[in-house]
């Protein structure tokens, strides 16, 4: 389906359902220019000057536009409150549980996004706006706390398992950023004072996506959509969806270097 839509492929396990509004908008869309544009040309014939040399105020004597009306109010409720008020609220009130799903803290900031992973301990650390430093400590962990001397930071690299419920907290530093992965159908807006989740499942690996398109270049991106700066074009982070297993092992090792140089006096980013 997406391919003659013209979409990005789906890796994740509700984009069928958010392709599938797409689809039935656009059919509507489409339903009602064909026929209002049908009913213009009709219009443009029926009044003619030649046939009606003198202005006819009373117009056309027919109900048949006012049924075709309600017909269109009649869809949009269905694709409203039968499609997507219900994915909305799974989305929104659906939330999976924090032990069955791995969290991350994703910060946007002019123009870059920031990940925090806890580590193996699986507590996230304290973090404080004053220790924050673009180049060494772009989440302001304070390395003090037991709890954040393993935690894990990436910039622009966001990583994720496959098949496993994905919970990510949105936080923004300085203005209004929009997080958008566009193949697993996911887009909000992170805002700043505002931590906001969202979550999603990945089912299709960087590696399997990169077979099915036969680019072995391939890469998730994190692209911002809201407009947030001169630098918001080059906004763009990048997603590596692992076997849940090798996730796991890539999580343990970082976090197992970030507990090794936190132990000395040199601070790790």
């Amino acid at each position: 389906m997406t391919n003659w839509l013209g979409l990005p492929q789906i890796a994740s396990a509700h984009g069928a359902d958010i392709d599938r509004i797409i689809v039935w908008v656009h059919l509507l869309m489409f339903i009602m220019f064909v026929g209002w544009t049908a009913f213009f040309l009709y219009m443009l014939v029926r009044f003619r000057r030649r046939r009606h040399p003198t202005a006819e105020y009373a117009g056309l004597r027919t109900h048949a536009t006012r049924w075709v009306e309600w017909g269109v109010v009649v869809a949009e409720l269905v694709l409203l409150f039968g499609y997507s008020i219900p994915l909305w609220s799974e989305r929104v009130d659906d939330f999976p549980p924090e032990d069955q799903a791995t969290e991350v803290v994703v910060t946007g900031e002019q123009f870059a996004w920031s990940s925090h992973y806890a580590g193996n301990d699986g507590i996230f650390g304290r973090s404080k706006p004053e220790l924050i430093d673009v180049n060494t400590n772009p989440m302001g962990l304070d390395r003090s706390d037991p709890h954040a001397k393993d935690d894990v930071v990436t910039v622009n690299q966001l990583h994720l398992p496959a098949n496993r419920p994905v919970i990510v907290r949105l936080r923004s530093k300085d203005v209004i950023h929009s997080f958008m992965l566009n193949e697993f159908r996911v887009k909000q807006d992170a805002v700043p004072g505002l931590t906001i989740p969202v979550w999603f499942v990945p089912t299709v690996t960087t590696a399997e996506m990169r077979q099915r398109t036969g680019n072995p270049k391939y890469e998730y991106e994190i692209s911002c959509a809201q407009l947030c700066g001169i630098g918001h074009s080059k906004m763009r982070g990048f997603v590596t969806v692992h076997p849940a297993a090798e996730f796991d092992a890539w999580l343990k090792q970082e976090s197992t270097n970030a507990a090794a140089q936190s132990s000395g006096d040199t601070f790790w980013q």
